[in-house]
């Protein structure tokens, strides 16, 4: 009976191969807190970067002349530019249609442009037209989020990004 009690104690005391089983048991944790870090971060520079797609998309719009953009308080803006608008806001240049968005898979029909005739002051430069100056307003809705590690079906494929960003259309 001693020398089970002594083998026991031996046994219970051996401390050899215990860093290897808290690994073990730590490793799937820290795994899952490094890849988490990568997904947040990247979550983070992609929203980061729609904000700022949006921001030089209503940047844009305000340099245009205010006659152009509308008349009185009726919105007249062409079209075209606000094709151009999206554009810019998508991809951040004017040149190149086939140009890859900031954003993979963002795409025009979730960029939005809209020009409020009669919202801002009518004081200063806008004195001349008689009416209150415009706000145009460039949004994203809607963009899909394209996760680090989607694929591997631990994140939500339907993460969907908003961002909207206004300024005064001042024609510089």
């Amino acid at each position: 009976m001693r020398t089970l009690r002594a083998l026991i104690r031996r046994q219970l005391a051996n401390r050899s191969g215990a860093a290897a089983a808290e690994l073990a048991m730590l490793l799937p944790l820290m795994i899952l807190l490094l890849f988490g870090g990568f997904e947040g971060g990247h979550f983070i520079w992609t929203q980061h970067k729609l904000v700022e797609a949006v921001r030089n998309g209503a940047r844009y719009a305000g340099r245009l002349e205010v006659t152009e953009v509308c008349d009185g308080a009726t919105s007249i803006i062409p079209p075209a530019r606000i094709a151009e608008i999206k554009l810019l806001t998508r991809t951040g240049q004017l040149d190149d249609s086939a140009m890859h968005p900031l954003v993979p898979g963002w795409g025009d029909d979730a960029v939005f442009v809209s020009v409020d005739c009669d919202a801002f002051v009518d004081t200063g430069i806008y004195r001349e037209l008689d009416a209150a100056g415009p706000v145009a307003t460039v949004a994203a809705r809607g963009v899909p989020y394209p996760s680090l590690f989607g694929g591997l079906g631990i994140f939500d494929p339907g993460i969907r990004m908003n961002a909207r960003a206004s300024a005064p259309v001042i024609g510089l």
